[in-house]
Parts: C-alpha cells; structure tokens; sequence
C-alpha cells in the first residue's frame, strides 16, 4: 500500500469530498494563496478556484460565524483554524450556535460544518500556542470531536466528518503533519465514535488518542522488554466516546492507564476513568492511572516541556504501579 503524509491525508479527504458533492468548500486564513499555513491545502485553489477555497481576514470569530450561517442554509463549510488556540475567539459561535442551533430550532436546522486544525503542544511556541482544548469541546452537547493518529484514520474520518449533518471539531496536531503512513488509494470511510485497538495486548489497557498515541506506543514497546504486554487503544474520536471497546479491553486486562496531553481536572482521562469503574468495577484488579499534563501553562523552555508533557517514562511508571502494587 502507498504511504503518504498526515497532511496529504487530510488533503485528499477534503478535496475527494469537493469532488463528490459541490457544496462543500474550504475556508480559513492562509487556505488558498499560501496553500495553508502547513499546506494541507496545497493546490486545491488550483483546482476548485477561489469560490470554493476561500482565504480569510484574522478574524476567527468572524469567519466562523460565517461558516454557521452558510452551514444552515444548505451548503457544508470546512473551517480551518490555524491552531485551535485561536479558536478561543471564535468559541461562543461554535458553542452558542453551532452545537445549539438543531436543537433550539427544534429540528428545523442542521448545521454540518467541520472546524479543523492544529492543537496542542508544537515545540517552543509559549502557553498561549500549546494547549488542548478537547475535552472543552468535547463537553458540549451537540458537537462531535475527532483527533485522530495516523494518515489512514485523519482521511477516513475526515471524510466522515465532512459527510455529517452535525458540527464536528477535527483536531490534529502540527507535529504529526509530516508523518507519513498506509493509506488505501480507493475511497474509504471510518464511523465516528469507534475506537481502535492499535497494539492488542493481555496484561494492561493503554488508552489514549492523537499524537500522544505514539507516546502510548513506544511505552507499550517499552514494557515488553520486561514482559508486560499492553494493549494500546486509540480512541479516535472523543465525542462520542467508544466506551464499550475500553470496558471491553479492560475486561481482558484487568488494569488500566490513560494517557492524555491534557490538564488534569476534567479530563477526557477523567471521564473514562469514571464510566470505567462505575461499569467495569469487579474486573479491575488496581486503581486506574492517569497520565496527564501538570497542571501548570506550558512553558518555552524545552526542559519544562519535557516535565510537563505526558512521556514514555511517566507512562511506563505508571503501567508498573497498577502491575506491581
């Protein structure tokens, strides 16, 4: 199978869905002209032109509200944010409107329009340009939330996402846009909301999603040199939650350790650690383990990044505390 990179994987779910259906169109700032700020977008202004690929002043607030209102009047908008940090200028449409408005209107409008773009930790970018926002989103009734982990889930459920008559928020991650993986040349959908068992395993269930997965990967290797075989499961979308898979998992291994690039209090780690021992109890032979952020802004010194930030050390620690308690 062909390998491309996260990026051209995003690309080609955007552009084969411009292709099938012509009311979806792309906008944000640097889309068109520049090709995207990580050129995710690279070219597809060359071949949709300037009505369907539509740079955007800075004004995220704005032309996200725009995107809402084409939304509910029959087209499908894609909106980039160039991080999800900015979209913090944008949130009381995407949480006032966009999750509100099917259910206000009583059913009368839908409003399928992906918000997309990087999130999280990129390097020495201060705290300002290094948080994660999911689990905010992900609290919100009327709104879906994927951040997927390889080239082959970011198409698939992008592709998905774009198709939904529900606003999605489409998470990635500036440090995984150059990653490069398997992705089948014909067309293809993965459903939101199903999780993915990405390293099968007996002892241990590692659960995590986006680019820490690799983080939750390289532990789970980690840990096989000292015999202790972790199954790893990526959650994929983190509105709706794949609960069944993790309760399942756990049920085979009897532990678990959630992995999360996240500030502790109300976390997605959190919410799984609650619905796990309210409906997996009896199966659990050690208390669940969160791997999460300190609870601290992200600092610019790559040092304090390193402490912040969940890692493979912090992470096989925590395997061997619910293992060797």
């Amino acid at each position: 199978m062909r390998e491309i990179q996260f990026r051209e994987a995003l690309r080609e779910a955007m552009s084969e869905e411009m292709r099938r259906d012509s009311r979806v169109f792309l906008m944000g700032e640097e889309v068109a002209e520049y090709n995207g700020a990580y050129k995710v977008s690279q070219g597809m202004l060359d071949e949709f032109g300037p009505d369907r690929v539509i740079d955007t002043p800075i004004s995220e607030l704005g032309f996200a509200g725009v995107g809402v209102g084409a939304a509910t009047n029959g087209v499908r908008p894609i909106v980039e944010f160039m991080t999800f940090n900015f979209s913090l200028v944008a949130i009381d449409t995407i949480i006032n409107a966009a999750a509100k408005m099917y259910s206000m209107s009583g059913g009368q409008y839908n409003v399928p329009i992906v918000f997309r773009g990087a999130t999280g930790n990129a390097g020495q970018l201060g705290a300002q340009h290094s948080q994660n926002f999911e689990n905010w989103y992900a609290n919100t009734p009327g709104l879906k939330v994927v951040v997927p982990s390889t080239p082959y889930d970011a198409k698939g459920l992008l592709k998905s996402a774009i198709r939904d008559d529900d606003p999605v928020i489409f998470m990635e991650s500036e440090l995984m846009y150059g990653d490069k993986g398997e992705v089948p040349a014909e067309e293809y959908l993965i459903p939101l909301g199903v999780a993915d068992i990405k390293r099968p395993g007996t002892d241990v269930t590692i659960v995590s999603f986006g680019k820490i997965m690799k983080v939750a990967l390289a532990a789970a290797q980690e840990l096989e040199k000292e015999n202790i075989s972790a199954e790893v499961l990526d959650l994929r979308t983190v509105r709706p939650i794949d609960y069944a898979a993790v309760v399942e998992s756990v049920k085979k291994t009897n532990r678990l350790v959630i992995v999360e690039e996240a500030w502790p209090l109300s976390s997605i780690a959190t919410e799984i650690s609650y619905h796990v021992q309210k409906y997996a109890f009896d199966y659990l032979d050690a208390p669940i383990h969160k791997v999460n952020n300190l609870d601290a802004p992200l600092p610019y010194a790559p040092t304090l990044i390193q402490e912040i930030l969940p890692n493979v050390e912090k992470t096989v620690k925590a395997v061997k505390a619910v293992m060797y308690r």
